[in-house]
């Protein structure tokens, strides 16, 4: 009794076997045994590799960041436990207290909140220019900035960053250009393609693309660089789990052809509400009538992505009754899923601002943000058909 006592509670080794799993093996464990602290000392000091503590990294993660690295044409970024995981790494990773941080005026909703609230509490400058005018944001670059942070297309409002004017301005001025990339995703463009010294990814929408995961990655050119934000994530908690790396590798397997098909829709979308009676306002880099087209088309280089964004007149109460009468889309604050969702940054993730804030950057009770998924495209045109035509 009492050796099968001590077999219970002790690991059971994995079965030997000369074949092995076509599929990632899943490893939820939060602590790795060394052979003795000899051992233990050369792991932690780069000699041998490996993994000791979950929170300072697991085989999960470091599979999902070798398949992105590769997305971006890098090595060695990390995964965390979220999107604004990844900016608040970056942020107080590489920033200190006197430091300043030039943000886009079109940022999401949380990473403007981050630069406009939280940043501050910590002794640090923020400030924001329209990353669409590239001569009044490198102006905007002074000698004590030493981040500027930008999406190459915004959220929500889907306008297009002047990335060459920005990388040759923050170069210029000794600045680490940080890109957010979510919207865009490698599919479109890379980050190192646009001269960014880190590029930052919330994982959780488009890369993983199932709305079952909440995971961030972030890379940084400078070794240095890459080591601070590594600590700092480390020692905030800001740890991804196991099984949410695991999936979103699996979602990763089918990122092209989800990316292609979404693209695709989201274009043939974009035409139809720009003939459909109730919508004022549509934009879509791909269109020839968005205001940074020919930007887009340069950039992008004819990617120009899934998402979507309309505007209605009609207020509050024309977009409670477009919602309502949009049946078959999702009403969401998120993105990338491999079904469209609808959602509306007013109330969602831009609504930390003041209504004039909003307005500034394009924003108002009738903008809606598509992101638009693999559905025929039949169904989609039909289901906004179904949904304007209660406005």
């Amino acid at each position: 009794m009492t050796d099968t006592r001590k077999t219970l509670v002790r690991r059971t080794p994995w079965p030997g076997s000369v074949t092995g799993p076509i599929g990632t093996p899943l490893q939820p464990s939060v602590a790795y045994t060394a052979q003795d602290p000899d051992a233990l000392d050369a792991l932690y000091t780069g000699q041998t590799q490996g993994f000791s503590y979950a929170r300072e990294g697991h085989p999960n993660a470091s599979v999902l960041a070798s398949k992105i690295d590769a997305m971006e044409g890098v090595e060695g970024g990390i995964v965390v436990g979220s999107g604004m995981a990844a900016v608040t790494a970056v942020m107080f990773g590489l920033l200190k207290s006197g430091d300043r941080v030039l943000g886009g005026t079109q940022l999401y909703g949380r990473s403007l909140r981050l630069m406009r609230e939280e940043l501050p509490r910590m002794g640090i400058e923020t400030a924001f220019s329209d990353p669409t005018d590239g001569a009044a944001f490198a102006a905007a670059i002074t000698p004590g900035t030493r981040i500027v942070l930008v999406e190459v297309v915004s959220n929500p409002t889907l306008r297009v960053a002047d990335m060459h004017a920005i990388a040759s301005a923050a170069k210029s001025a000794g600045a680490l250009l940080v890109v957010d990339n979510t919207f865009t995703t490698p599919g479109a463009i890379r980050g190192i393609d646009v001269g960014a010294d880190v590029v930052l990814h919330s994982v959780t929408k488009l890369l993983a693309g199932h709305s079952d995961v909440t995971l961030g990655y972030v890379h940084a050119a400078d070794p240095a660089h890459r080591k601070a934000i590594y600590d700092t994530a480390t020692t905030f908690g800001l740890t991804p789990s196991p099984f949410d790396c695991w999936l979103a590798e699996r979602g990763l397997f089918t990122f092209d052809l989800r990316f292609e098909r979404a693209s695709a829709n989201a274009a043939a979308l974009a035409d139809a509400l720009a003939q459909a009676a109730p919508v004022s306002r549509v934009l879509y880099p791909g269109r020839a009538d968005h205001p940074d087209h020919a930007r887009a088309a340069a950039l992008l280089d004819g990617r120009f992505g899934n998402m979507v964004t309309f505007e209605i007149a009609g207020g509050r109460e024309a977009a409670n009754r477009l919602v309502r009468a949009a049946a078959d889309l999702p009403f969401a604050p998120t993105l990338g899923d491999v079904a469209t969702t609808l959602s509306h940054p007013a109330s969602s993730s831009h609504r930390a601002l003041s209504v004039a804030e909003r307005a500034a950057i394009g924003i108002g009770e009738g903008t809606f943000r598509v992101s638009v998924g693999i559905e025929p495209p039949e169904f989609l045109l039909a289901a906004f058909r179904d949904a304007l035509g209660a406005v």
